[in-house]
């Protein structure tokens, strides 16, 4: 394989298997579907270059794989722009040598990728803590040991050192942290309650979503209450017992009650004109890293969440 050009550095080797799901699939294409983060661009780029093996040899991206090809790629990271503090105002619900809790606004993207390296939660904290962050998930990720996505509201810790980090993130590995959501979806729910476990994974064809049910699959339990019922709509808590990426998106919309305003895995058209989903983390329980005590913070509904509940409140009332 090629080595590194200047400026780039290689992450470690991966390797995947070729399944009878992707007989006949191109290896760009198989190769977007397993690594979603990357841009299409890119991984051609990476084939052209000799780092994609199949079988130990380098191929063309247009190669057809067959059932049980053994695809092996080294990926070159470009190295990212420095990670500069940044001034923007954080709204603290909790904080205190080991650990921040914030309360993310929405459309702020959580930490620095591609496309994204101002504006984000880890250039705030930056700021906000001096520098005095956990490195454990390396500089792009400074004190991030958990994300809410970029259009999701709500409670996010961050870690100020190692120890804590550990110990937050054996609490999620071992999910006793607790995770309470609010959301506003389509349809009217009829029973008071109800749980979804269903597996969740990526979406075998649209590589920027995730889909439940899926083969290879993690598994994946959401827990729901009913709140209050409107006029085509239900307001819900749920409460995650796993974390897995868009899980509350992607489990109420397999029940067939989509978030409102998610036009990923809800209804294409938002009549509502919203930012993107009705979903708040509100609560986030855990043991202190230090402490050793049980240390709940909530966050408010955001107004744009609390206009809504009136508009409904109104309509349901006419």
């Amino acid at each position: 394989m090629s080595s590194a050009g200047e400026g780039e550095t290689f992450m470690s080797q991966i390797s995947l298997q070729a399944d009878e799901t992707y007989m006949d699939e191109r290896l760009d294409k198989f190769l977007s579907a397993m690594l979603p983060d990357q841009s299409r661009s890119y991984l051609q780029k990476i084939i052209k270059d000799g780092n994609v093996l199949v079988n130990g040899e380098p191929k063309k991206s247009s190669y057809r794989l067959e059932d049980g090809d053994e695809v092996t790629a080294d990926l070159p990271e470009l190295k990212s722009p420095d990670i500069e503090p940044e001034n923007i105002p954080l709204d603290i619900l909790y904080e205190d040598d080991s650990i921040l809790m914030v309360n993310k606004p929405k459309g702020m993207v959580v930490h620095p990728s591609a496309g994204h390296y101002t504006g984000t939660l880890v250039n705030a904290v930056l700021w906000h803590c001096q520098g005095q962050l956990s490195g454990i998930n390396g500089v792009s990720r400074p004190g991030i040991v958990h994300r809410i996505d970029k259009d999701t509201t709500g409670v996010l810790v961050v870690c100020k050192n190692d120890a804590a980090h550990n110990a937050v993130a054996a609490q999620l590995k071992e999910h006793s942290i607790t995770r309470k959501y609010r959301a506003i979806v389509h349809g009217v729910i009829k029973e008071d309650e109800g749980t979804v476990d269903a597996p969740i994974g990526r979406h075998p064809t649209e590589r920027k979503k995730m889909a439940s049910g899926v083969k290879n699959g993690k598994r994946a339990v959401t827990h729901y209450r009913v709140l209050e019922r409107f006029q085509g709509y239900t307001y819900v808590e749920c409460q995650l017992e796993t974390g897995r990426t868009h899980q509350i998106r992607v489990h109420m919309a397999s029940i067939h009650h989509p978030l409102l305003g998610d036009t990923v895995y809800g209804p294409a058209k938002d009549s509502h004109h919203l930012e993107g989903q009705t979903l708040h983390a509100m609560v986030l329980g855990l043991i202190h890293p230090v402490t050793g005590e049980y240390l709940e913070v909530e966050a408010p509904l955001p107004e744009y969440f609390e206009n809504l509940l009136k508009k409904f409140r109104a309509m349901s009332r006419n």
